[in-house]
């Protein structure tokens, strides 16, 4: 994967036409996804914003579980010890939110990108909300609070409705009602 070339050929922002692409696999990247969000290459960790943002844009989740980078020529296989984005930030417009990536993706909270909790690798339910190309994204703990801070109660829920739907943020135990 020549980075150079797919810093020239990518807008900074654009998301690439990941779906239209199939090439063939190439192999394993060292490339890691951490739980807590940070990549790391080979080891250390990736400093560089652009260069992570740039990634993200042409990881796709395909249907054998399994997190790629692709381009028009070339699939290469990375880990991910979570989920592959992280939500950092959220617009109110109105009764209703907007996610923000470490990215810069933003995804409404609606019918379409609903909140659900789903289980960390140490088993801990935690919101996640789908992005795009099968990722999904975990919200950042001060996220989290700042919408906790907000939550309503439904059943043994707290959440949020936004875009016409009902948001999850964590279940009450029985003995918390």
């Amino acid at each position: 994967m020549k980075l150079d070339t797919l810093f020239q050929q990518l807008d900074a922002q654009a998301i690439p036409p990941l779906e239209r692409w199939d090439p063939p696999f190439c192999g394993e990247m060292d490339l890691l996804i951490a739980a807590n969000g940070e990549w790391i290459h080979e080891g250390t960790p990736i400093r560089r914003p652009a260069l992570v943002n740039l990634l993200s844009r042409v990881l796709r989740r395909e249907a054998d579980g399994d997190y790629y980078l692709v381009t028009p020529g070339e699939k290469l296989r990375i880990g991910v010890e979570d989920l592959p984005l992280l939500i950092t930030d959220a617009d109110q417009a109105g009764a209703d939110w907007v996610a923000v990536t470490a990215c810069g993706d933003r995804v409404p909270l609606d019918v379409s990108h609903r909140l659900s909790l789903l289980a960390t690798p140490d088993g801990d339910l935690l919101p996640a909300l789908p992005v795009r190309h099968g990722l999904q994204a975990r919200l950042h703990r001060n996220l989290y609070y700042r919408w906790i801070e907000l939550a309503e109660q439904q059943g043994n829920e707290l959440g949020l409705y936004s875009g016409g739907a009902w948001h999850p943020l964590g279940r009450l135990d029985d003995g918390a009602r």
